[in-house]
């Protein structure tokens, strides 16, 4: 008998001791709806619901929404590997503060090192295309504070890009 109230004992103690933990995805999928919240709000009060598409992932909506300003021409192929060298403009959406700009300095990245909503959306142009990309959190800087950017934890970003070069 005392053996079962000693046993009964430590599984009450380990339940009461039991809180509730740290749970990512929980949080991660809270912010995915509070920032599609944003983009929705955005494209709709802009009037560009007839202008914008989603990337789709693998036929996997990602909530990152892109406007083709001008498609470019040829036929590149993109891949991680792929040199893009851009002219670009980089916003928080839900203030317009300016945060990024390549003005006469035209940056040269592989597309792999990238943040994942210009990996995506930037495949949807050419060589000499320009491109505007809304973008969750979860795409561009997440849950972090970018300090040297001045860009806070879960920043809804919008970006203009024009691709000036493409090399494979």
């Amino acid at each position: 008998m005392n053996r079962v109230l000693l046993i009964l004992l430590l599984f009450a103690g380990c339940f009461a001791s039991c809180k509730k933990g740290y749970d990512a995805i929980a949080i991660e999928r809270s912010q995915a709806a509070v920032d599609n919240g944003i983009i929705q709000d955005y494209i709709d009060s802009h009037n560009l619901r007839d202008l914008v598409q989603e990337v789709d992932s693998i036929d996997v909506p990602t909530g990152i929404y892109y406007q083709v300003l001008a498609p470019g021409s040829g036929s590149d192929i993109f891949s991680n590997s792929t040199r893009v060298t851009v002219a670009y403009t980089a916003k928080i959406l839900t203030t317009g503060k300016v945060f990024g700009q390549s003005n006469n300095f035209h940056p040269s990245f592989t597309l792999g090192e990238t943040i994942r909503a210009w990996k995506l959306s930037i495949p949807q142009i050419k060589k000499g295309g320009k491109i505007r990309i809304l973008s969750p959190s979860r795409y561009a800087y997440g849950p972090y504070d970018q300090d040297s950017l001045g860009v806070p934890k879960n920043s809804v970003c919008d970006f203009e890009i024009e691709l000036l070069n493409v090399t494979n």
